[in-house]
């Protein structure tokens, strides 16, 4: 099984919702962020970042699929996972551990478009108070409806592209 080195992410003509990615010999559609495809990325403004990202972990719902074909580390999501959006927070854009009714964004969720993220590295090195957080690869709603800045895609289609990644394939978002 051959890693691809790069994940190529661009808006289709027409439309700031919707991309396509190619991946080798691959290309299909995705869905982007509502607020398309933005340099200047922000915390809430709906944009997918704009740049050049390291892929960094999968995580998946153990509960609901085996451990996917990968060479990206993995992590099972649990009852408490989630990430940090406050950019108030030390924690800013980082995977926490949530109790109660404490914000944030749930990695485990009933809609299943996470039952499969692919954690990239945006906002992190370093990592600047606002400028966006938990932006993921994921699986997509019906209709490859948009995201809130994620890249997302039919559930088959991500399981697939994870065979050929790691942490040594970059996801390049024009």
């Amino acid at each position: 099984m051959r890693t691809l080195r790069t994940i190529y992410v661009r808006s289709a003509p027409g439309s700031r919702t919707r991309g396509w990615l190619i991946a080798g010999h691959w290309a299909f559609p995705v869905a982007l962020g509502r607020g398309g495809i933005l340099a200047n990325k922000r915390e809430g403004d709906g944009g997918t970042p704009r740049g050049n990202f390291r892929l960094r972990r999968l995580w998946w719902r153990a509960d609901r699929f085996p451990r996917p074909l990968t060479r990206l580390p993995t992590r099972p999501i649990g009852p408490m996972d989630a990430w940090c959006e406050d950019p108030q927070d030390r924690r800013y854009n980082r995977a926490i551990q949530m109790t109660g009714g404490q914000l944030g964004d749930r990695l485990r969720r009933d809609d299943h478009l996470y039952d499969f993220i692919v954690e990239i590295d945006q906002n992190t090195r370093p990592r600047v108070s606002g400028r966006g957080s938990a932006v993921f690869i994921h699986v997509a709603k019906p209709r490859l409806g948009s995201s809130a800045g994620c890249v997302a895609m039919p559930r088959a289609r991500l399981q697939r592209l994870l065979e050929k990644v790691s942490t040594a394939t970059r996801i390049n978002i024009r």
